[in-house]
């Protein structure tokens, strides 16, 4: 009677696993090493009469990192396990917010900061959280006008602006 009922779930297939992005993040970080150690060498990496140059510490941080990101990339290439870093379906759910927030933050230099955060958080309600218009647009415009009294007024500390701010001679 502690059985507990069977369900009928597919498995859960995976959008990549632990090796594979072991693998591919110890190669990014190896290029962004390589980047580091050329715009080092580039502004001078050495020591200089008087002391070390501008690229001096950068290159040797560079230089850590290509080396830990070697090591890495062999742990991982030797590595055998195979499971599952993550499932498509829990992939999916970080898409949902990532994309959205890449968009988001693309629009900033076209809208300005104010009217694509109405826009992001509009998007968000309506798509994540099965909102009406009703209460959308009060919530989206009030939380971006509230940043602008608190950052262009109560702080003075100019944000992105776009046309829209321009129009209303806010810019």
């Amino acid at each position: 009677m502690d059985q507990e009922p069977e369900v009928n779930q597919e498995p859960e297939l995976s959008a990549a696993s632990r090796r594979s992005l072991e693998i591919a993040v110890a190669l990014f970080l190896f290029l962004l090493g390589l980047v580091v150690l050329a715009d080092s060498w580039r502004i001078g990496s050495s020591w200089a009469e008087d002391g070390p140059q501008a690229g001096y510490f950068p290159f040797y941080i560079g230089l850590i990192i290509c080396i830990t990101s070697l090591i890495n990339f062999y742990k991982a290439f030797r590595m055998r396990d195979s499971s599952s870093f993550v499932s498509r379906q829990s992939l999916g759910l970080v898409l949902t917010v990532l994309l959205p927030t890449v968009v988001y933050v693309a629009l900033i230099q076209w809208l300005g900061i104010y009217l694509a955060s109405s826009l992001f958080i509009a998007a968000f309600m309506w798509r994540l959280g099965g909102y009406r218009l009703i209460l959308i647009a009060p919530v989206a415009i009030g939380v971006s006008a509230m940043f602008f009294i608190m950052f262009e007024i109560w702080f003075t500390v100019p944000l992105p602006k776009g046309p829209l701010e321009a129009m209303l001679g806010l810019a």
